[in-house]
C-alpha cells in the first residue's frame, strides 16, 4: 500500500483543487492492485488532508489549505501536569517508550526483529473472520454482555487454567495489558513497592510506574525467579505483590523450575502477598517443547495467585480477549475496578472468541504455529551462531517468540540499535526490560513478526553489518 500512496501523492499536482481523481476501478487496473489496497491508499491520503472522498461520487483533490489557526499557548500545562497532590509518592509522568519499541511498526523495508505479535502469515485470519461473522449473527450478539463476561467463555478460560479455578472466579478482560493494569491497581496502593522479575516485560513496568508504584527487581536465572532473593525482597520492602511470568518468561524465555514453584507460592503466602501470574504465551509453545507445567494458579487453593491469560498473542494484536482468574475477596475488587475502567469487553468480540476456540480450525492453527515457531527459532539461533558468535545466547527457549542474546561487554545498546535500523533491521534494546541498572547489555530478537526463515537470515546478515560498525 505504501508504494501506491507515494505514487498517488506525486501525481496529485496534475489535478486542480476539487478535480475528481480516476475511479477506484481505473486505479485497480492501472496499478494492478486489489480494491482493498486502493481503498486504504485513498483513506491514507484523505487522512493527510490531500484528498476528499465522497461516497458514491469518488475521490477529489482537496482544496488548498488555508492559513493555519493560531497555535495558542499550552505552556500552562507544564505546571498543571507536574503538580502532584501526594508529594513524590505518585509520579504522574507515563513512559511508554519500552512498550512502543515492540508496538511501533518499522519503516518500509526494515526487518521487524522487534515485533511482539505473530506475522500476518501466522495469524488465523480466515478462522477469525469466520468466527466474527458467525458471532455477529448470534441472537443478542450486539446486546450488553454480563459484566464479568459470557459464562461460556469464562468456563473455557477456567478449564484452560485448571486446578481449583472455576468459571465463577474468572473475569473476561480486554487484552493482557488491561488485565495486568486492573490487577496492579487492585493489589497495590499508589506509592507502594511491587516486586518484579529482572529483567521483565517493559509494558508491565510502564503499568506499575503509571499507577505510582515502585518496581523492585528480583533477579531471574535459567530456572526462573530465585526464591531466596524473592523472600529477601518481600522482607525488605513489605511489597503486597510479585508479578512474574513462570512460563517462557519475557525476555529470557526461562521456565520456572518445578522445585521453585511451590517455594514461590509459599514465600508469597508467608509474606501475606499476592503473585500475579502473567501466563502470556502458553499457546505459543514450540513443537519440541514436551509437556508444559500447569499454571501456578492450578496449584494454589489459597487464592495467592491472580492469573492472567490471553488469546491475543496466539491470534492477532486486534483480537484483544483475555481473562483474570482469582479466588477470594480480591475477585470483587478486580471486578469493581474493571467495571469502572471499561464496563465490559464488547460482546461481539467475546462471541467471536467462543466461536474461534470451539472451531476445528483452532487446534489446527495452534499446531501450525507450534511447528513454524520452532523452525523460525532454529533458523535464528543457527544464523546467530554462524554470523554473530560474539553474541552470547545461554538459553534457547522451547516456547514464545524471541531470543535474548547478551552483547559483548562495553557495547552501547543505543548505538547498536541505531546502526541496526540504518542497516535495515529493527531491534528491541535490553535497557527498558530492567527496572534498575542492568548487569549487562542485551537485545531482544523476535522471530515471530517476520515473514519467514528467509527474512530471518537476511535480518541477521544486516545485524552483522551493524555489529561491525559498532563493535569494530
Amino acid at each position: 500500500m505504501g508504494e501506491l500512496v507515494e505514487r498517488l501523492r506525486r501525481e496529485l499536482d496534475r489535478y486542480s483543487p476539487g478535480e475528481k481523481l480516476p475511479s477506484s476501478r481505473a486505479l485497480i487496473e492501472r496499478f494492478r492492485v486489489s480494491p482493498v489496497t486502493v481503498s486504504r491508499a485513498l483513506a491514507q491520503l484523505a487522512a493527510e488532508g490531500l484528498v476528499v472522498t465522497r461516497p458514491g461520487a469518488g475521490a477529489f483533490r482537496a482544496q488548498a489549505r488555508t492559513a493555519p489557526a493560531p497555535t495558542g499557548d499550552t505552556s500552562w500545562q507544564e505546571v498543571a501536569l507536574s503538580a502532584d497532590g501526594a508529594a513524590d509518592l505518585v509520579p504522574r509522568s507515563v513512559d511508554a517508550s519500552g512498550v512502543l519499541a515492540s508496538l511501533a511498526a518499522p519503516p518500509p523495508g526494515v526487518i521487524e526483529f522487534n515485533g511482539g505479535y505473530l506475522h500476518p502469515s501466522l495469524q488465523p485470519e480466515r478462522a477469525m473472520a469466520a468466527a466474527l461473522s458467525r458471532a455477529g449473527r448470534r441472537p443478542g450478539a450486539w446486546g450488553r454482555p454480563p459484566m464479568e463476561g459470557l459464562p461460556e467463555l469464562r468456563e473455557w478460560f477456567a478449564r484452560s487454567v485448571g486446578g481449583p479455578v472455576s468459571a465463577a472466579e474468572v473475569l473476561v478482560t480486554a487484552g493482557g495489558q488491561s488485565a495486568l493494569t486492573t490487577a496492579l491497581r487492585a493489589l497495590a496502593p499508589p506509592g507502594a513497592p511491587v516486586l518484579v522479575e529482572s529483567p521483565t516485560y517493559p509494558g508491565m513496568l510502564a503499568i506499575a510506574r503509571a499507577a505510582g508504584l515502585r518496581p523492585v527487581p528480583v533477579p531471574v536465572d535459567a530456572d526462573g525467579v530465585r526464591p531466596a532473593l524473592l523472600a529477601e525482597a518481600f522482607r525488605a520492602t513489605g511489597a503486597p505483590a510479585f508479578v512474574c511470568q513462570p512460563l517462557f518468561q519475557n525476555p529470557t524465555g526461562a521456565v520456572l523450575a518445578p522445585e521453585r514453584r511451590a517455594e514461590v507460592l509459599r514465600i508469597a503466602r508467608e509474606a501475606g502477598a499476592f503473585v500475579v501470574e502473567d501466563d502470556f504465551v502458553r499457546r505459543l509453545v514450540h513443537e519440541d517443547a514436551g509437556p508444559l507445567p500447569r499454571p501456578l494458579a492450578a496449584d494454589d487453593p489459597d487464592g495467592v495467585v491472580v492469573h492472567v491469560s490471553s488469546l491475543t498473542k496466539a491470534t492477532s494484536p486486534s483480537f484483544r480477549v483475555s481473562a483474570l482468574a482469582a479466588r477470594g475477596p480480591v475477585l470483587e475488587r478486580l471486578r469493581a475496578i474493571q467495571v469502572v475502567d471499561t464496563f465490559f469487553v464488547p460482546r461481539p468480540l467475546q462471541e467471536a472468541a467462543l466461536e474461534l476456540v470451539g472451531s476445528p480450525a483452532w487446534p489446527r492453527h495452534l499446531r501450525a504455529v507450534s511447528a513454524e515457531l520452532k523452525a523460525r527459532r532454529d533458523a535464528m539461533t543457527g544464523a546467530l551462531a554462524l554470523h554473530l558468535p560474539e553474541l552470547a545466547l545461554p538459553h534457547v527457549p522451547s516456547g514464545g517468540y524471541h531470543l535474548w542474546p547478551r552483547l559483548p561487554d562495553g557495547t552501547d545498546e543505543s548505538a547498536l540499535t541505531s546502526a541496526a535500523l540504518r542497516a535495515g533491521v529493527a531491534l528491541a534494546p535490553g535497557r527498558p526490560y530492567f527496572s534498575a541498572e542492568p548487569p549487562a547489555a542485551h537485545v531482544r530478537l523476535s522471530f515471530a513478526a517476520v515473514a519467514g526463515t528467509g527474512e530471518i537470515a537476511e535480518g541477521v546478515r544486516r545485524l552483522r553489518t551493524a555489529c561491525e560498525e559498532v563493535l569494530g
